[in-house]
């Protein structure tokens, strides 16, 4: 897996299990190499308007397509890209062929989420003799997928005593896993104890928020008010958790996240630009913070969110939630329709 992530991150092909050669779209060096056959996302064929592709319940699944012509790496990114549709409107004709290898197809998606790369492949891509050996695959199978997204890969790589702004009597735990270079973190507010569950708040890193003040999310005021709770409960006699994921933009990444805000500028909401993009409206890996959490031997939380889908995967994770804790802040101008996307399309509640 972590040689597959690589090389997609560096335009190299991979092979998952018995399926064609793939090799990415977006990151693939401008080399002389062609495809007729392109590996795309179910939302992405919707858009294209594919006369038998139906509209598919869930976007991220893959669509194999055949271009009436071969095409070039340069003329197949827009393809992949959503974000330049209106810069290269013209696209086709494609057909939608049968998909006899799904599984294969499905981590081959999955993998560009992880990567970061836009959900596009490339299939038995065509090169001159003398790039042959630059289509030489990493190799995997399905099953390694499943292998290195399991909790039980993490562990703690360290711990330090790391006073803050809100609360000098803190500390912050390192985790890592063997087969993924994200390294998540724990800070811990005031002194661990057993016999009183303590504020939690699972927290996914956000760039532009958490450092740039972005006011197109809620994020970094709901940072900054769970650390300000945190230190509100230390000086109550208690103490608090937040747990710092590195998941950015619900698990898709920066880069995808950026063209997620560039669609959403043309009028899409936060979801809904997700889809087009080809990638999961919610990617991110919430058992991931159970394992923090019984690394941490917290069994039992207070959770601040308004999202359930935390605290059914931390109870379905063996972590009991006693108190839903609402976690709010004002909208502004900027970030009313973002706030009113996750309570009406994601579920969250309003306190």
């Amino acid at each position: 897996m972590a040689q597959a992530v690589d090389a997609l991150r560096h335009g190299w092909p991979i092979r998952v299990g018995t399926a064609p050669l793939l090799l990415p779209v977006e990151t693939a060096p401008l080399r002389e190499i062609t495809s007729q056959r392109l590996l795309i996302s179910a939302a992405r064929a919707e858009t294209l308007r594919l006369t038998n592709q139906r509209a598919a319940a869930d976007g991220h699944s893959p669509v194999l397509i055949r271009a009436a012509e071969p095409l070039d790496l340069g003329s197949a990114l827009p393809v992949a890209d959503p974000s330049l549709d209106l810069a290269s409107p013209l696209k086709g004709p494609f057909m939608a062929e049968e998909l006899d290898w799904r599984g294969e197809a499905v981590a081959a998606l999955e993998l560009a989420r992880i990567a970061g790369v836009l959900p596009a492949f490339a299939v038995d891509p065509v090169a001159t003799p003398q790039n042959d050996a630059a289509l030489e695959p990493a190799t995997l199978s399905a099953a390694d997928l499943e292998a290195w997204s399991n909790p039980a890969n993490l562990a703690i790589a360290t711990r330090a005593h790391l006073p803050i702004a809100h609360e000098e009597m803190t500390k912050i735990v390192a985790f890592r896993s063997i087969n993924d270079t994200r390294e998540h973190v724990a800070i811990v507010l005031g002194e661990q104890t057993s016999d009183r569950a303590p504020l939690v708040r699972l927290h996914s890193e956000c760039l532009t928020g958490d450092i740039f003040g972005s006011l197109k999310c809620d994020c970094g005021p709901q940072l900054d008010a769970a650390l300000a709770a945190m230190s509100s409960e230390v000086t109550a006699g208690g103490w608090g958790i937040l747990l710092y994921m590195r998941q950015e933009g619900r698990g898709i990444g920066l880069v995808n996240k950026l063209r997620a805000y560039r669609l959403q500028d043309e009028g899409v909401d936060t979801l809904e630009a997700n889809r087009r993009l080809g990638l999961p409206e919610e990617a991110r890996d919430f058992p991931l913070a159970a394992r923090m959490l019984h690394l941490l031997a917290v069994p039992q939380v207070r959770l601040m969110t308004n999202n359930l889908e935390k605290v059914v995967a931390l109870e379905h994770s063996g972590v009991k939630v006693i108190e839903r804790v609402p976690h709010e802040l004002p909208a502004n101008p900027h970030n009313t329709r973002y706030l009113a996307t996750k309570r009406d399309r994601a579920g969250h509640l309003l306190k």
